[in-house]
C-alpha cells in the first residue's frame, strides 16, 4: 500500500521559514517524479514545485527564489524548504508522486502565514 505522509506545516510569521517533509512508503520515491502542490480556500490546487528522478527541479513563478524542493533517497523523503514566507503562501500543501495509471497523493499539511 502506497502512502505519502506530509509533515512540518504550521503557523509562521511573514518572512519566516518552514520545512515540509513528505515521507513515502510502499514506493521508492527516487523512481518517481515528485511534486508539491497547494490549495488555498476557494482556489484550485496549484503546482508549487517538482523534482525529477534525476534531480532537476521546477517552480511556480510565485515561489521561485524562496522555496526549494529536494529529496533524500536514503530516507525515501522529499522536502520543501520555504523561506521568506508571505501571507499568500497560506494553504494546504500536498505531496504527489506522479505515477501510472494514477498519481499518489498525501493527505496534506496546513501552512498558515500570519502576523
Amino acid at each position: 500500500q502506497v502512502q505519502l505522509v506530509e509533515s512540518g506545516g504550521g503557523l509562521a510569521q511573514p518572512g519566516g521559514s518552514l520545512r515540509l517533509s513528505c515521507a513515502a512508503s510502499g514506493i521508492t520515491s527516487s523512481s518517481y517524479v515528485m511534486a508539491w502542490y497547494r490549495q488555498a480556500p476557494g482556489s484550485q490546487r496549484e503546482l508549487v514545485a517538482g523534482i525529477s528522478r534525476y534531480g532537476s527541479t521546477n517552480y511556480a513563478d510565485s515561489v521561485k527564489g524562496r522555496f526549494t524542493i529536494s529529496r533524500d533517497n536514503a530516507k525515501n523523503t522529499v522536502y520543501l524548504q520555504m523561506n521568506s514566507l508571505k501571507v499568500e503562501d497560506t494553504a494546504v500543501y500536498y505531496c504527489k508522486a506522479v505515477a501510472q495509471p494514477q498519481d499518489y497523493w498525501g493527505q496534506g499539511t496546513q501552512v498558515t502565514v500570519s502576523s
